[in-house]
């Protein structure tokens, strides 16, 4: 496997690394200023340009990308303050397994960027014992008829469809943490389930095109697939941008902790996908698919698909390498010379993400697009820290 750092430097252009590196120390200058100002917070969106707080609401699935940010920071750095900020956060989300809220399929999500990297960074005992909560949890969640995990809890309300068997591809994001518990512990069964639930993802989830569907519903008593809904993208058999990013980065990591070259295969099948469907902007919308007007975009699925591409090109052959190489720059370009603030007048650095095609919100920042761009600039300037 070629390091990031041998990737730099064997793969990009002299210009290219010298725009890789003053784009990383403009994001380590900027988060050097508005994390002082975001102490005891846990980011979300700007509000007037200012960082909100999720800590009233740490069960969001969201809560652990501030933290995140906060880690590769201190992997770029070292300095002790960003560990501290990070360990904030996981703090708070000890309210999580306390009080029993929000443990919904998101642990990879939530644990793997706060308690986790913690552990991988510094030993940290407690933070290991978190980590290993949270696995044992998620792999309670996993459905034997289905061979998959269940996204989220709730029974269902009369007319609404019922939810007990619905699986999303965002969870191939949250398998990792699984991965992690078996590395960990020796049990092979963290291991078993994440990899019966890939497998499932990859039958009926993943498209002949290589695209993905965003949620599918199975009956939870006997497995059988019974229908797909459209999700957080335009409609049912569209492409949310966003589920593909999760499925192009979540196959390429279920390889890198399996080595099953079905995982590899998956996940170029969707880069593919993905790349061919980038407009000429190099700017992501909402949904491959989506009408022309209004032209809503999302810039997280951008920044997710570079991460995503950067780490598929590293364990491709020499051959292969320059394509997925090529996607992640012209995604990352776009990002940080249209969309990306790099001054105080916004707290967040990534500009027009969106949650979901159907929502009244559109184009605001989203914190998870700041961790992921910040992810793969550092990355493509030659950090090999692996958050999942």
């Amino acid at each position: 496997m070629l390091s990031f750092k041998d990737l730099n430097q064997q793969n990009l252009r002299p210009a290219q690394r010298e725009w890789a590196a003053e784009t990383a120390e403009k994001i380590r200058c900027k988060v050097a200023e508005t994390s002082r100002h975001a102490a005891g917070k846990v980011p979300y969106s700007t509000v007037n340009g200012v960082f909100d707080d999720l800590s009233a609401n740490i069960d969001s699935w969201c809560s652990g990308f501030w933290s995140a940010l906060m880690w590769l920071m201190y992997t770029e750095t070292q300095d002790e303050s960003y560990a501290e900020l990070a360990r904030g956060v996981e703090r708070k989300q000890d309210r999580c397994f306390r009080d029993f809220i929000g443990m919904s399929h998101d642990a990879g999500f939530r644990w793997l960027p706060t308690a986790v990297a913690d552990f991988r960074l510094t030993g940290n005992p407690d933070s290991r014992q978190r980590g290993l909560h949270a696995a044992t949890i998620l792999a309670g969640r996993y459905i034997p008829a289905c061979q998959i995990i269940r996204a989220w809890d709730g029974q269902p309300e009369p007319g609404q469809p019922d939810n007990r068997g619905w699986g999303i591809i965002d969870c191939m994001m949250n398998l990792p943490i699984l991965y992690w518990a078996t590395e960990e512990t020796k049990d092979s069964r963290f291991r078993q389930i994440a990899m019966r639930h890939a497998d499932r993802v990859m039958t009926t989830f993943v498209r002949a095109d290589g695209s993905c569907e965003h949620i599918v519903a199975f009956d939870p008593d006997t497995g059988e697939k019974v229908r797909t809904y459209g999700g957080q993208g335009y409609a049912d058999g569209s492409s949310w941008t966003r589920g593909q990013a999760w499925g192009l980065y979540g196959f390429t990591l279920s390889y890198i902790h399996t080595g099953k070259i079905a995982y590899l295969d998956t996940a170029k099948q969707i880069a593919h996908y993905f790349m061919a469907n980038i407009p000429e902007s190099g700017l992501i919308p909402v949904d491959f698919r989506q009408p022309p007007e209004p032209a809503w975009e999302d810039s997280t699925a951008a920044a997710i698909a570079a991460c995503g591409l950067l780490e598929l090109a590293r364990r491709v052959d020499e051959g292969e390498r320059q394509l997925y190489l090529n996607g992640a720059l012209c995604l990352l370009k776009a990002l940080s010379e249209k969309r990306c603030v790099f001054d105080l007048s916004n707290e967040a650095i990534v500009q027009k993400c969106s949650a979901r095609y159907h929502e009244e919100r559109h184009e605001y920042n989203i914190i998870y697009g700041d961790s992921y761009f910040a992810e793969a600039i550092f990355k493509l300037n030659g950090n090999d820290f692996l958050l999942w």
